[in-house]
C-alpha cells in the first residue's frame, strides 16, 4: 500500500487502492470504517465501541469536505483540526477493539494504517496553512486557542 491509498478493491477487500484524491480518499476510509461495524459481533461492548467507532471514522470524511469549503485560513485550519482529532480517535477505537478481541488485528490492520497516514497528512496540511515552520505545535487540538 502506497500513501495515497485509501479505496477497497472488491477483489481483494482488505487491501487499498488509490483514489483520485484525499477526498476520495476520506470517504473510502469512512465506508472501510461502517463495512467493519457491521461486521462486529452483538453485545453491550461491541455496540458502544461500534458506535463510538462510526461516529468518529465517517466524521473525517463529512469535516475533511467541510474544510475544503472554508471561507478563511482560520476556518480551514479549525476544521482540519477537527478531521485529525477523529481520525486519531477512530485509531484508539480500532486499537480497543484489538484488544478486547472482538477483531483480529489483521481484519483491522489497513483501517489502522490509513488512520495514521490520514493523521499525517492532516498534521502536515495544518503546518503548511500555517507557514510551515516546524518550531509551532504539531496539531490543530494541542494548540490552545487565543482570542
Amino acid at each position: 500500500m502506497n500513501a495515497e491509498g485509501g479505496t477497497r478493491n472488491a477483489e481483494q477487500p482488505s487491501r487499498i487502492v488509490a483514489p483520485r484524491d484525499l477526498k476520495e480518499r476520506t470517504k473510502a476510509f469512512a465506508v472501510g470504517i461502517v463495512r467493519l461495524v457491521q461486521e462486529l459481533p452483538h453485545g453491550r461492548v461491541a455496540d458502544v465501541i461500534g458506535d463510538q467507532l462510526l461516529r468518529s471514522g465517517t466524521s473525517v470524511a463529512a469535516n475533511y469536505r467541510s474544510a475544503r469549503r472554508a471561507r478563511s485560513r482560520r476556518e480551514f485550519l479549525a476544521t482540519i483540526g477537527i478531521v485529525e482529532e477523529e481520525a486519531d480517535e477512530t485509531s484508539l477505537w480500532l486499537d480497543l477493539l484489538v484488544e478486547a478481541r472482538l477483531v483480529t488485528s489483521a481484519r483491522v490492520l489497513d483501517l489502522r494504517h490509513e488512520a495514521g497516514q490520514l493523521v499525517a497528512i492532516t498534521v502536515a496540511s495544518i503546518r503548511t496553512a500555517r507557514g510551515g515552520g516546524g518550531s509551532g505545535p504539531r496539531s490543530a487540538f494541542r494548540v490552545p486557542r487565543s482570542s
